[in-house]
């Protein structure tokens, strides 16, 4: 094998595995950083109400469940996107760039969803936990699948989270590389990690505050306890009640610290894997 083709396998390997190390390393960052704030937005959106639920105390419950599954989480859902990204932006034209964001976007939430699910179940019932006895992450997963089985306990509410973070997406992703190109136009290709950072802060914020509703909806869903006695809940039902009980202000309970933790957690995030990814592509270029 000459020099020539043994830097090219070097450099397909270090186009795959950049984003992985880069989304893992972001993922870990902006979970750790802003978990008391998704604590609170997950307790304001509780049936139980914001203080039964555990109100300002041990916010930071269930942080090793969220932190040991993130890295996998946003590791695999960079590398679906970016290559998504690298195989059909290729065969379209520029102005249609946005749809091809949407697809792989799309593909890597759907794929992420598979770990992110079981991690949300185990963490949103930790939040909203105020008994005595300590339940491990572990046990409550091994609970939801013995007394409710695969599909109904462990990936409650996959198709929710799926609902609720695709249009997350198709508003994030494509509103952050069409930022990302605008400076890029106004400053010779070039792009700082500081400066995807912003654009990542306010895609994140916009997204976050648009859907809210449907966030709200999978957190009544996946926090129900007896599938048995909640097996028709849906996402329309579910923000129907909460529409009839308290209008429209109901249906965006917990939007000010979700879209608070969203702008500071896209800053981190983008920024992070921006930073990350850029020093991985430097020591495999060298």
């Amino acid at each position: 094998m000459n020099k020539m083709e043994s830097t090219g396998k070097v450099k397909t390997a270090a186009s795959h595995l950049s984003p992985l190390f880069a989304g893992a390393t972001a993922g870990l960052s902006v979970d750790v950083t802003l978990y008391p704030l998704d604590t609170l937005k997950t307790r304001l959106q509780s049936q139980q109400g914001f203080y039964k639920a555990g109100g300002f105390s041990g916010v930071y419950r269930g942080l090793l469940t969220v932190a040991t599954s993130s890295m996998p989480t946003t590791a695999l859902f960079f590398m679906s996107y970016e290559a998504t990204k690298s195989v059909f932006q290729p065969m379209v034209l520029p102005h249609y760039a946005p749809l091809v964001h949407m697809l792989a976007a799309s593909i890597g939430e759907t794929l992420a969803c598979l770990i992110r699910v079981p991690t949300e179940i185990a963490k949103q019932r930790k939040q909203t936990y105020t008994g005595t006895e300590k339940r491990s992450s572990i046990r409550i997963l091994l609970h939801a699948f013995k007394t409710e089985g695969l599909r109904k306990g462990v990936y409650r509410g996959f198709l929710s989270t799926v609902v609720r973070d695709l249009p997350f997406s198709f508003i994030e992703l494509p509103l952050w590389e069409l930022l990302k190109t605008s400076i890029r136009d106004r400053n010779d290709g070039n792009i700082s990690s500081f400066q995807s950072a912003m654009c990542g802060s306010l895609a994140g914020g916009l997204a976050a505050a648009a859907t809210t509703p449907l966030d709200l909806a999978k957190t009544r869903i996946m926090l129900a306890e007896d599938y048995a006695c909640t097996r028709k809940l849906r996402i329309k039902p579910v923000l129907s009640d909460i529409y009839g009980q308290a209008g429209v202000r109901g249906l965006f309970a917990g939007a000010a610290p979700r879209t608070t933790a969203f702008m500071l957690g896209g800053f981190v995030f983008f920024g992070v894997y921006e930073h990350s990814k850029g020093i991985f592509d430097r020591y495999f270029d060298r």
